[in-house]
């Protein structure tokens, strides 16, 4: 799985794939989106990071926000834009560790430790420049719009992490910003200090961070 701004940029080059007619979607026709509704790309990057809120919230488990969809692809009929966007993510960690595979990533010095996490931030950290409007989203995830979640998510809690995420994407991704988003999750707080440390190791890798940049460009076939 990828980190959230690594995520955020996979969405874009998506839609981008769409306009510029290098890939062939019918994601854009309203009559496959639900409600006959034309998507909302805000909504589809909400969903798309939040698989991962499951890192401020112990209750809940990766099985309920990584196992929602039982195909995992590019099909997003009948799903509302937030849900689509929550499909993208599963779509994008499946294929992101594809291509890491194909490029021999596993292999290299400590891109496996601490369950990859480093190496997730660092991700997150070379590919913020590849999005140009991250102050609109960062105001648009302080104030998330309601959505249904079937008591999979509380209210506060989603808002929460929201609020998390827009701290976190309005500057440029740094050591000190990663530090910061890390304390704020119960989950990762007791491990940051070792991740920055191995964060600082992988940065010496050139051949670690060339194949974190190019993920992005396979990420759509």
């Amino acid at each position: 799985m990828a980190s959230q701004i690594a995520h955020i940029v996979y969405a874009k080059k998506y839609f981008d794939s769409i306009e510029n007619g290098k890939i062939i979607d019918d994601f854009l026709d309203e009559k496959k989106i639900e409600g006959n509704h034309k998507i909302n790309r805000d909504e589809f990057i909400l969903g798309v990071v939040f698989p991962d809120i499951r890192v401020i919230d112990s209750k809940i488990k990766r099985k309920d926000t990584h196992l929602k969809f039982n195909c995992i692809d590019l099909n997003f009929s009948g799903l509302t834009s937030f849900e689509a966007g929550w499909k993208f993510h599963l779509y994008c960690d499946m294929r992101r560790e594809e291509i890491l595979n194909e490029y021999g990533f596993y292999k290299l010095q400590k891109t496996t430790e601490l369950d990859g996490r480093p190496a997730k931030l660092l991700e997150d950290e070379l590919l913020y420049d590849e999005y140009d409007n991250w102050e609109k989203l960062s105001g648009y995830f302080r104030n998330p719009p309601f959505v249904e979640l079937n008591n999979l998510v509380d209210r506060k809690t989603f808002v929460l992490w929201y609020a998390i995420l827009a701290k976190y994407i309005e500057k440029k991704v740094n050591i000190k910003t990663i530090r910061i988003f890390l304390s704020k999750s119960p989950k990762l707080a007791p491990d940051v200090n070792e991740i920055m440390v191995k964060i600082l190791e992988l940065k010496k890798n050139k051949t670690v961070e060339r194949t974190l940049s190019d993920v992005k460009n396979k990420i759509i076939r």
